[in-house]
């Protein structure tokens, strides 16, 4: 398969079925991450994702309270970037 670029990663224990969230899509269930387990990802892979990427979806969920910060923040300690993202929940918090 040519398009999309795939970019494959393996998880397992709780870094793989923490935040999955189940939704019928024309009666097909699709399991997908919530955005504050998505967030956490992006800064775990933001290496490959970009650290620019990561900022600007925690900015984007902070500014229209889609997630909150403690729920970002349980996230961030299962994915285990929570120092990493600490100082710019504190950055965007003012």
């Amino acid at each position: 398969m040519d398009y999309p670029p795939l970019h494959i990663i393996r998880a397992s224990g709780e870094s793989f079925s923490a935040g999955v969230e189940e939704h019928r899509i024309e009666g097909v269930t699709v399991r997908v991450t919530g955005i504050a387990k998505t967030i956490a990802d992006c800064f775990k892979y933001r290496s490959q994702v970009g650290l620019d990427v990561s900022l600007e979806a925690l900015k984007e969920c902070l500014d229209e309270q889609r997630a909150d910060r403690a729920t970002i923040r349980n996230f961030a300690r299962v994915c285990r970037v929570e120092r990493i993202m600490r100082p710019y929940m504190e950055a965007f918090s003012i």
